[in-house]
């Protein structure tokens, strides 16, 4: 199904990664899922995993301590656990596939603007999923965790990618899926393609 588009004559595109270029978004629920189950946590939830969508990993896991009552993470008891949710994504990394329309829309424009990824994801995640897509190499730039100091649904990642293309924040068009991504691309005076969730995209019969 080919994205419906809305009218402009936008000079960049700029792209979330998982849920959105990568249909990823499953398999992180699975490493997030097996991640805290090893820490003992058992009260994440798939709507939950969804419902905060772009939150970086020190935000979600400190709202699910604080909700169990249980005693915060350190640093770098935080940065193991990390560590050990992403190597549990990159365990299942081999089954990914690319979001199909947005796959589409990339193909068909590439080379006539620029593109951009900005992910609330780090750097390898991003790199990882992009390469087993094969589609690494269509990106201008990617803005990744580290690269900003104020993730989605601050419009700071979005700026970040349009001043590093030169762009216009009015000139550029998101491609985003969570809705932290979305308030962040209409925060940053840019417009906005929303991609369905999995569950909307491939409805159960």
């Amino acid at each position: 199904m080919t994205l419906s588009l809305p009218a402009g004559d936008f000079k960049a595109f700029l792209f979330d990664c998982d849920g959105t270029i990568a249909d990823s978004m499953p398999m992180h629920f699975i490493a997030w899922d097996r991640a805290l189950r090893e820490y003992g946590c058992t009260s994440f939830t798939e709507e939950i995993f969804y419902a905060w969508g772009g939150w970086p990993v020190d935000a979600a896991v400190a709202e699910l301590w604080r909700r169990d009552g249980r005693t915060m993470l350190s640093d770098e008891e935080l940065a193991v656990f990390a560590d050990r949710k992403e190597n549990l994504y990159y365990d299942l990394i081999d089954q990914l596939k690319a979001v199909p329309e947005v796959l589409e829309q990339i193909h068909l424009s590439h080379g006539k603007v620029p593109f951009a990824v900005v992910s609330g994801s780090t750097r390898e995640s991003v790199t990882r999923s992009l390469n087993a897509l094969g589609i690494l190499h269509l990106f201008d730039t990617m803005v990744c965790a580290g690269d900003y100091t104020r993730g989605k649904p601050d419009p700071e990642p979005f700026l970040v990618a349009a001043e590093r293309l030169g762009v216009a924040p009015a000139d550029c068009l998101v491609f985003e899926d969570a809705e932290a991504g979305i308030r962040s691309a209409i925060d940053a005076g840019m417009a906005w393609v929303r991609i369905a969730p999995p569950w909307e995209r491939n409805p159960k019969t």
